[in-house]
């Protein structure tokens, strides 16, 4: 799971960035409408929208945000789009898996944004199928390390919660599990009083792609011009980092 969890990392720096130029706000935005339609518009009862909401309010997106898109998604409120997800698979540098999730109103829109941005970065698509079997549906909860939590801490919280493992992530631990475990996981912080600041179904890989500090800065390209779209909800990639790799793309920033 090593490839993973530096890639969970590279992931929250990137989240900061995109953050300020609002392209985060406006996928987490959508996200919380499309749980609202699928799930209503209670959060207590939605837990899909419940875990939006909260990543959302972590990452500081206006509270009159998110209840206008909870409104909009629920039918309260005129204005909502109607979206779809779509999976793209593809390969980008070095042979890279890349599974592409878009979230959009405009299916011809999303395949055009994909194709250009895999074609222009060194990337190519794949049939579908071919990606996606190396990829396994798990459960992501990120917890926020704080002066007195523990990798044991957090594990005692949710093993028998249904949590597969706790990745030590440097600034936050990540916690991972089935897909359908991540609500009562989720469940099992909370009760234990811990804080975190993600919950998502995410695309874990079960075999990664060693890069080398070029390999890498490829594929950073290539992940960038992807979620330049406003219809990628999330990549997810198979490449693995060693420390002094990820060490020499910080020096990058």
């Amino acid at each position: 799971m090593s490839g993973h969890s530096k890639w969970a990392t590279t992931k929250h720096k990137k989240a900061a960035i995109d953050a300020k130029r609002g392209k985060l706000f406006a996928k987490m935005i959508k996200n919380i409408e499309v749980a609202a339609r699928t799930g209503g518009g209670d959060p207590a009862g939605n837990p899909t929208l419940y875990d939006a909401i909260q990543k959302a309010k972590k990452s500081s997106v206006p509270i009159d945000n998110i209840n206008r898109a909870v409104k909009r998604g629920s039918g309260a409120e005129a204005g909502g789009a109607d979206y779809s997800t779509i999976m793209y698979e593809g390969y980008g540098p070095n042979g890279v898996a890349v599974l592409i999730e878009c979230l959009t109103d405009n299916r011809n829109r999303a395949a055009s944004d994909v194709r250009v941005a895999m074609t222009r970065n060194g990337g190519s698509m794949a049939d579908p199928g071919s990606v996606s079997y190396m990829f396994t549906r798990k459960g992501v909860i990120v917890v926020p390390k704080g002066d007195k939590l523990d990798e044991d801490t957090v594990l005692d919280a949710v093993l028998d919660a249904g949590a597969e493992e706790v990745n030590d992530l440097g600034d936050t631990f990540e916690v991972i599990s089935e897909a359908t475990d991540m609500v009562p996981v989720r469940t099992a912080l909370q009760a234990a009083g811990i804080d975190y600041d993600s919950a998502d179904a995410s695309f874990v890989p079960s075999v990664q792609v060693e890069l080398d500090v070029d390999g890498a800065r490829k594929i950073f390209k290539l992940i960038d011009a992807l979620e330049d779209s406003d219809d990628v909800q999330n990549v997810f990639a198979n490449f693995d980092l060693s420390p002094e790799t990820a060490a020499a793309l910080d020096e990058d920033e």
